[in-house]
């Protein structure tokens, strides 16, 4: 449209609204839409609600601190090394996270529910399940406990919940299902963490340490990885189980590690088992002096003078349960307490027999 032609129909349409009546003139003016009256939220809706209104306060932010040194001044200075999210073990202040979102830090900072933030010391760690616990000095009131279930229970398809700060946003709330039990993620120290929880909840850097949960609000898992090409949610996340948690966390707030029993064996590598023709299980090449397993009567396999084979034992059950390796084995262990007995199904030269062996200390 030419220019001119353009401007006198503007001029035209403000000379006929000049003409309109003023009360005409205010209707025809653009209007705030009224707002439409809506239903009562729906049943899932409100339980989304109420399970992150009683659950939150239990949720805190965690940030570790590196000492850094600058190479030409030699000075040190404090640098943010990571941050993840935990949640209140009791009034005491233990707060549980992952190992993975306090390592490498030389020092932690909590940021509770009402954002005041406390110095954490470290109360005990068990690298191997990726578990830590910290302790800050804060008031009882500032201090809800997460309310604790049990995993044992659980079922492919219930509703979950995760908590958590991802990317270091505070206090975000994702739902999701059970995707399945009985997964095996790989911990920092490359053991295996059995039992895993696999959930589609959407889990991503900052949500480890954060709880799962189940549809009543209680801690059924701690968050603790994610599968995903791209490090961000992809519908694959994983949860230690409680039924875990709730045996180990006690125990680094006792005696501030984890004391795995133990009965003094080193194993063989799979191949040396298979080419000795020996069965699955823990192939023994060496048995400690004084251990539980050299008073139990088990031998190693070595060699004579003649550097040929000497038959030695092999474990293959603990207490009628069945182990293929040593990682199985000492998941067994880590469930029974330094002094108590066990019995060993015991393989040696095709000719099987049990033995009870008293466990001692990993220590």
């Amino acid at each position: 449209m030419p220019q001119r032609l353009l401007t006198l129909t503007f001029a035209a349409l403000l000379s006929s609204a000049a003409l309109l009546p003023p009360a005409l003139a205010q209707g025809r003016a653009a209007q705030p839409r009224s707002v439409s009256a809506r239903g009562s939220l729906d049943a899932e809706e409100q339980n989304n609600i109420s399970v992150f209104k009683r659950v939150s306060p239990s949720v805190v932010h965690i940030t570790t601190l590196a000492v850094q040194r600058d190479f030409f001044s030699l000075r040190t200075s404090e640098q943010p090394s990571g941050t993840g999210t935990g949640f209140v073990w009791d009034e005491a202040g233990h707060i549980v996270t992952n190992f993975h979102v306090i390592q490498g830090g030389d020092r932690a900072t909590v940021t509770l529910n009402d954002q005041s933030s406390y110095p954490a010391k470290l109360v005990g760690a068990y690298p191997d399940r990726d578990l830590a616990v910290l302790r800050i000095e804060a008031p009882r009131d500032k201090l809800p406990a997460i309310a604790v279930g049990t995993s044992r229970e659980l079922q492919v398809g219930q509703k979950v919940y995760a908590i958590g700060n991802p990317f270091g946003l505070d206090q975000t709330l994702t739902t999701g299902i059970v995707s399945a039990l009985n997964r095996e993620i790989e911990s920092v120290t490359r053991r295996t963490i059995k039992g895993a929880i696999q959930t589609d909840a959407a889990i991503n850097p900052g949500n480890s340490g954060g709880p799962l949960l189940d549809s009543a609000g209680r801690l059924i898992g701690v968050n603790t990885a994610i599968y995903s090409p791209s490090g961000a949610s992809a519908g694959i996340g994983f949860a230690i189980p409680v039924d875990e948690v709730n045996r180990i966390v006690p125990r680094l707030i006792r005696d501030g590690r984890f004391i795995r029993p133990a009965l003094g064996v080193t194993s063989g590598p799979e191949n040396i088992a298979k080419a000795l023709g020996a069965p699955k299980g823990v192939l023994l090449v060496n048995v400690a002096d004084g251990s539980p397993a050299a008073t139990a009567g088990l031998k190693p396999y070595g060699r004579d003078r003649n550097g040929r084979i000497v038959q030695g034992d092999v474990i293959t059950a603990v207490d009628g349960q069945a182990v293929a390796d040593l990682d199985d084995m000492l998941s067994i262990l880590e469930l029974r307490q330094v002094g108590e007995k066990v019995t060993l199904t015991v393989w040696r030269a095709g000719q099987t027999r049990k033995v009870v062996a008293t466990l001692g200390s990993s220590d």
